[in-house]
């Protein structure tokens, strides 16, 4: 096995690793706890069904889930943060 020439390359790997998992976890538990943004026409939106398919599959107009907009939004974030730092800092790919 190789030796570490720099000793701080195992505690930035560790924090690569460490705090975009972290960062899941509260989203995901967010995402769990608050499931979509409250209005006061919540409950109807999830009841009303405006439009029935076959097999007893209706379309209703629910709001769209707080989890989903989070990661769509962190995606979005992080990709314009990677390719901003990597043209920044001048990092080869």
């Amino acid at each position: 096995m190789h030796p570490r020439y720099f000793e701080l390359l195992n505690f930035q790997h560790y924090m690569l690793y460490f705090w975009p998992t972290l960062a899941f976890i509260v989203v995901f538990g967010v995402g769990l706890g608050f499931s979509h943004f409250k209005r006061e026409d919540s409950q109807r939106r999830f009841t009303v069904v405006y439009r029935m398919f076959a097999d007893g599959i209706g379309e209703r107009c629910a709001p769209f889930p707080l989890v989903m907009i989070l990661i769509i939004a962190g995606t979005v974030i992080w990709g314009l943060g990677y390719i901003l730092f990597t043209g920044i800092l001048g990092v080869a790919i």
